[in-house]
């Protein structure tokens, strides 16, 4: 990136941006499975959520916020409590850049630290950005399920990516994420 970046922990007060952020992805594409965009006041809740337990960063470009990436609990049974799901939305005008990059490489970093070991990612197919992103990440699928959600008048299919953070899956029990 060419321009003064920061990537720092979201505040209740980037809850607007964020949302703005969001919004075309619910509105305009079937990147998103939500019908309707969250307000500003429900994304709050949600950057609220991510934060006691995982993680909800956002980059600022030149003082505004281009982008935002997350992570929140994989499943609701305690034996998936060292996985996560992991979500990234740019703006229009900051895709391709670098930055989306260096958020997720900051949010995959904390995800190690706080004792994740994996990460999951599930994405709207075709989506060609999202899963290059992912890839070069050290993603890989590890699943497809077809047809299982209805946007915009057509059946969407969704690939599942993981990548292991840490030590991954190696033998023994974890310590508890954190």
């Amino acid at each position: 990136m060419t321009t003064d970046h920061v990537i720092r922990d979201a505040r209740l007060a980037d809850a607007a941006a964020c949302a703005e952020i969001y919004e075309p992805y619910v509105r305009e594409t079937t990147i998103s499975f939500e019908a309707m965009p969250p307000t500003a006041e429900e994304m709050a809740g949600r950057i609220a959520d991510a934060m006691v337990r995982h993680a909800w960063l956002v980059l600022e470009v030149d003082g505004a916020v281009a982008g935002y990436a997350y992570a929140n609990k994989l499943g609701v049974r305690p034996a998936y409590r060292w996985a996560c799901e992991v979500s990234i939305y740019m703006a229009r005008d900051s895709r391709r850049r670098g930055g989306g990059r260096a958020l997720y490489e900051e949010l995959l970093g904390r995800l190690e630290k706080r004792g994740y070991r994996q990460a999951m990612a599930v994405i709207s197919m075709p989506n060609g950005p999202s899963v290059g992103l992912h890839e070069a990440l050290g993603f890989k699928q590890v699943g497809f399920h077809e047809n299982v959600g209805f946007k915009k008048g057509e059946w969407l299919s969704v690939a599942w990516m993981q990548r292991a953070l840490g030590e991954g899956a190696s033998p023994g029990r974890p310590a508890e994420p954190r």
